[in-house]
This record gives C-alpha cells, structure tokens and sequence, in this order.
C-alpha cells in the first residue's frame, strides 16, 4: 500500500473537460480528507470558468505548472488517452500519485509503461473504472461469489448502439472514434467497461481471440467487434459489439450462466438487474447510484492513500482490459 504523507488528499486535474462536470471531480470535496484544489486544461479560458463555477481556487493552462503546484500531491488526468502516458509520466516524475481516465492507454505497450514509470518513481496508478464500487454491481458479484447460480460457467456480452450511441457524451471532436487519439472506437471506449467489470467478476482474461471490422466507414475505427474470451477461474465469454445498428437493434446486456440459474444486467444505465433461478420467479435488484458516479471509487482512493483501505481498480488490473481489448481486435477484415 502507498500512503501519502500528508492527512489529506489534495486534488489536481489535467484535461478538466465533461467528465469532471458531474461524474468525477466534484466527487472529490465531497469526500472527507480530500479537496479539489487546482484544474487545468489547454483553453486557459475554459480552465478558468471550470474553476469559477466549481469553487476550485486554481487554474492553470499547462500541465507542467499543475503538476509542480506544491499543493497538489494527487494527480487526476482527465484527458483523452493518447495524452495518458505522457502525463503519467509527468506525475510520476513529480512524486504524485496518479488516478488516470479510461481506457487507461491507447496500447497494452503503453499500459506497460505507465506501471513501470510508476513502479520505479513509487507511487501508486489507479485507473477510473468506477464499476467496480457500485453498488448493484458489488451485490452482483456478492451473489456470484456466494454461489447463487450454482458453479459459473459462460457470460456472454451484447452491447449494439446507432452510429451516434446515446450512451456517449457528445463532444466538439468525436476523439472516440479516432485510433490515433483513442485507441479504437466505441469498442475500447465503452466494452472497455465491460471487459473490467468481468475482470473483477471472474478474475483476468488468459485467452481471448476476436474480429473486428470497419463496415460503415463512418469514421477511421472500427465499428463492429465479435470475440470470446477465458478467464481464469475457468467461465467463458463471448461478445458481440455492433455500433452501427438500427434502433430496433438497440441493446446493452450482460448474461452470466451458471449450473443453478441466471443473471442478467446492463452495464450503462441505472442500478438494476435481475437473477434467474429454476422454479421460481425472478428476483429484480434495484439499488441507487451515487449522484456522483466516480465517487465510491474516489473514495476508495482517497482511503488507500492515507492508509485506510484499498481501491480495487489499479494500472495492473486496467492494463489487462487493454490486451483483452487488442487480442479481440487484432484480426480486421475490412
């Protein structure tokens, strides 16, 4: 466990952009020893009404400048990842832990690299797949852990989205979708998830082999992705990503096969999901999501780097999605 020497959590952020209006860094005053002190982003402008508007006492337009604020000793980046390693670095060079958006690189070389920058500076990489502390999916894997379905046996992913998915934030640039800013398309940026939820469900993926094809030439990345996968504890997995669909196609589901039932979710989307047992009926779960969604994993980072806990989702863990996410593209057919 790496624990900061100070008794608190002093918050700065590179690339503060949509992602910290709601989902993560106004989580970070909310949280007992940890305070939002500093922002960044390019447009020094837009850095500045960000920290007028959230009560965040600092601004800055270069990153360099964040980093080396003497006040901030966490550093949150919030960029597009082809930004990721490069700023990592930067930290890491400062001595400042790193808590770094998703996927956690454009590459597993790249995921490699930030482990090892971190490794050799010591200080601890935390990646933002905030699922892992939500609640529904917590009680999800309680229930799995508990051996509600019996022995676990296959999980199969269906996620197909229009070629504009609702379940993207819609931004000036659609970097999303452009390999050289983000790795891939849709696939790494929403099966991302996906993927690291099931890691923590079952553990890591040791093989994975997949297809992945441009079939609408609507933008440079793939948009449709078929695979299977194993894990190690033995379950095997399936997917099928399509982002060109019709509406009538529209889907966002995760079913887990056991020996004694059934359970099925979606990823995106409210804390809902039901269990399928033999003979009786379906039991529907409903739980509550944070206002704000990053918050039980901010927390859990928080508690790890004063020494009260731990966050559950790490450079190791995330950089196994990012080789689980190339071996299921590796093949192109278009």
């Amino acid at each position: 466990m790496n624990t900061l020497k100070d008794k608190e959590v002093r918050w700065g952020v590179l690339g503060v952009g949509k992602v910290c209006e709601l989902k993560s860094a106004p989580a970070m005053n909310t949280i007992p020893n940890s305070r939002l002190v500093a922002v960044m982003r390019r447009d020094g402008e837009k850095a500045k009404e960000y920290a007028v508007r959230h009560g965040v006492p600092k601004w800055y337009r270069h990153a360099i400048d964040l980093v080396q604020d003497p006040e901030v000793n966490t550093v949150y980046i919030a960029t597009p990842p082809q930004a990721h390693l490069e700023l990592t670095q930067l930290a890491a060079a400062a001595g400042k832990p790193v808590y770094v958006e998703k996927p956690m690189a454009r590459t597993f070389a790249e995921c490699q690299q930030m482990i090892q920058v971190c490794k050799q500076a010591n200080v601890p990489l935390f990646v933002a797949y905030y699922r892992r502390k939500l609640p529904h999916f917590l009680k999800i894997k309680e229930l799995l852990d508990q051996g509600e379905i019996g022995t676990l046996r296959t999980v199969h992913i269906n996620l197909k989205q229009v070629l504009t998915p609702n379940l993207v934030s819609s931004s000036d640039e659609n970097w999303r979708v452009i390999p050289e800013i983000a790795g891939g398309g849709y696939f790494y940026d929403l099966a991302s998830h996906q993927l690291d939820l099931l890691d923590f469900f079952f553990g890591k993926i040791t093989h994975a082999t997949g297809f992945s094809s441009n079939q609408a030439k609507a933008y440079p990345a793939e948009d449709l992705v078929a695979g299977s996968f194993v894990f190690e504890n033995g379950v095997v997995g399936t997917g099928n990503w399509c982002f060109t669909t019709s509406p009538v196609s529209e889907i966002d589901e995760i079913v887990i096969d056991g020996s004694q039932g059934q359970i099925r979710f979606a990823t995106f989307g409210e804390g809902a999901f039901t269990l399928y047992r033999p003979n009786q009926n379906p039991l529907h779960f409903d739980l509550e999501l944070p206002h704000h969604i990053q918050r039980p994993l901010i927390q859990s980072i928080v508690e790890e780097l004063l020494g009260k806990g731990s966050c559950p989702s790490t450079g190791l863990t995330a950089a196994r999605t990012n080789w689980a996410m190339e071996e299921l593209t590796k093949i192109r057919f278009d």
